[in-house]
C-alpha cells in the first residue's frame, strides 16, 4: 500500500480544496446570473458579470424560461488592401449559414457551431441597446465588439484573397418564428435588418487566433 508523505498530502488537500472552491464560485455565479434579481445578485453584479461574460452567458432565467422566438442570421464582409494600395470591398459571407451547414445532418453537432456566434451576437445587442452605430456600453460593450470581431476574423483568416484586412462590417436579419398550428398566439413581426458600421482591424485583433 502506497504511503503519501506529509508534504504530498498537504499539496493534494490544498489542490482539492482549491478546485472545490473554484467550482463552487463558478456554479454560484451562474446561479446568481440566471436567478431572479435579489439583494445578493445586485450587490455582486459586477463580480458575477466578470465570471459569466462572455463564455458562460445565459439567455434565460430560473422559473421563467424565455425561448427564442426569432431566427437571426449574421453576415460579415471585409475591406482589404492589396500590395499596390488598392482597396477592395469583399462580398458578404454568411456566418450563420456556415454554422447551419455544419449542424445539418450531424447527429452530434459541436457546441461551438450551435451557440458561439449566436451568443456573441446576443451579447453585442444587449450591450448596444441604442441601435446601429451605438457607442459601446462601457467595458462590457467594448468586450462584446472585440468578441464578435475575433470570431469572424478567425473564420476569414488574416489575408482573404491574399490581401490584408483593413476593416470589417456585420449585418443581421431577424425573421420571426411562426407559432405552432395548435397555438392561439399571433405571429410576431419580423425584427428586420441591422447593419453595423465598419470597424478597423489591426494586428492586435489576431492575437491568439489560429
Amino acid at each position: 500500500m502506497r504511503t503519501w508523505s506529509t508534504p504530498a498530502l498537504t499539496v493534494l488537500c490544498l489542490s482539492g480544496a482549491g478546485m472545490i472552491g473554484a467550482t463552487g464560485i463558478l456554479l454560484g455565479a451562474v446561479f446568481l446570473h440566471v436567478a431572479p434579481s435579489n439583494a445578493v445578485s445586485q450587490r455582486y453584479q459586477q463580480q458575477v458579470d466578470g465570471i459569466v461574460f462572455p463564455e458562460l452567458e445565459q439567455n434565460w432565467k430560473l422559473f421563467a424560461p424565455n425561448p427564442l422566438q426569432e431566427n437571426v442570421s449574421v453576415d460579415v464582409r471585409v475591406q482589404t488592401v492589396a500590395d499596390d494600395g488598392g482597396v477592395h470591398t469583399r462580398d458578404w459571407v454568411g456566418l450563420t449559414a456556415q454554422d447551419i451547414a455544419a449542424i445539418r445532418h450531424n447527429p452530434a453537432p459541436s457546441h461551438v457551431d450551435q451557440n458561439m456566434l449566436r451568443r456573441a451576437w446576443d451579447f453585442y445587442e444587449s450591450s448596444h441597446p441604442e441601435g446601429d452605430g451605438a457607442v459601446a456600453d462601457g467595458r462590457r460593450g467594448k468586450l462584446a465588439e472585440e468578441y464578435l470581431k475575433r470570431i469572424a476574423l478567425q473564420r476569414l483568416g488574416r489575408t482573404p484573397g491574399g490581401e490584408r484586412i483593413l476593416q470589417i462590417q456585420f449585418r443581421s436579419t431577424a425573421t420571426a418564428v411562426a407559432p405552432p398550428a395548435w397555438s392561439t398566439g399571433r405571429p410576431a413581426e419580423d425584427a428586420g435588418h441591422r447593419e453595423l458600421p465598419w470597424w478597423p482591424v489591426d494586428a492586435h485583433d489576431f492575437e491568439g487566433l489560429l
